[in-house]
């Protein structure tokens, strides 16, 4: 079984996102082993990219700071280095396929899985273009995650067949961030996936709350939030590590308790 996969082997999973370099490798290194801590139970870790089309203005803004302060796909790497001394929660790389196209699919793949990386999410790659990648991943042992959003049932269906690791289910169409209510039927979601492959869900885009990280795990496999902890880094700096944990770890919590 995956890494990635294994994350879900305990029950619901609490997924955090970061972007890394935002506001300082520095702390993204810290906030990886508090969250770990907190509860989590997998953490993606964002590689900045310059035009990052489905982000909300959230995490679009934390990709420019992290760029304007010199953060690079290599440094990322060194950082993930010191992170695999220390911890071995999953990680997975979210990044867009230009960035893993202008430093070389294959380099880029292989020194991911290298370095102790278990999986990449790509979400402005299209489900019909995933052949560029798909072969490389499974090379050097990386899962592929599928994002799927509220299209249609056939869609769904044929991308859960090819799913490797967890199936990203986008809870709402549009960008990533807070949102004050989640109206997608996330259960046909699910079970549409779960028809085709007996693959852990987890849903993202727009969760903030215990409330609603609860609601979304309760009807999947676990729970993904992104700007909200963004956002926590925005607001306090280099000083956000305690904030974050806290937050991870009450979100943890209630998905944990389901």
């Amino acid at each position: 079984m995956s890494k990635v996969k294994q994350a879900f082997a305990r029950g619901k999973a609490f997924i955090p996102f970061v972007t890394c370099g935002d506001p300082s490798l520095e702390v993204t290194e810290q906030l990886v082993y508090a969250m770990a801590d907190a509860g989590a139970d997998l953490i993606e870790l964002g590689i900045p990219f310059s035009d990052p089309t489905a982000e909300g203005p959230v995490i679009q803004a934390a990709n420019v700071r992290a760029l304007s302060s010199g953060v690079t796909t290599d440094k990322i790497f060194h950082m993930v280095r010191r992170l695999r001394q220390k911890t071995d929660i999953p990680l997975v790389f979210m990044t867009y396929a230009n960035v893993v196209f202008s430093y070389g699919a294959d380099k880029f793949i292989r020194t991911a899985a290298e370095i102790g990386m278990d999986g990449l999410i790509l979400p402005d790659l299209p489900f019909e273009e995933k052949g560029e990648f798909d072969p490389l991943c499974r090379q050097y042992g990386l899962d592929l995650i599928s994002l799927i959003a509220p299209t249609s049932h056939e869609r769904i269906r044929m991308i859960a067949r090819a799913a490797e690791g967890f199936v990203y289910c986008v809870s709402s169409l549009g960008v990533t961030g807070v949102r004050s209510r989640i109206t997608t039927d996330v259960g046909a979601m699910v079970k549409l996936v779960k028809e085709e492959r007996d693959i852990p869900c987890a849903v993202g885009f727009g969760i903030s709350t215990p409330a609603q990280a609860a609601d979304m795990a309760a009807k999947s496999d676990g729970a993904i939030v992104g700007s909200a902890i963004v956002k926590l880094c925005a607001q306090y700096g280099a000083d956000c590590v305690m904030h974050v944990a806290d937050y991870v770890k009450e979100m943890a919590q209630a998905v944990h308790a389901l």
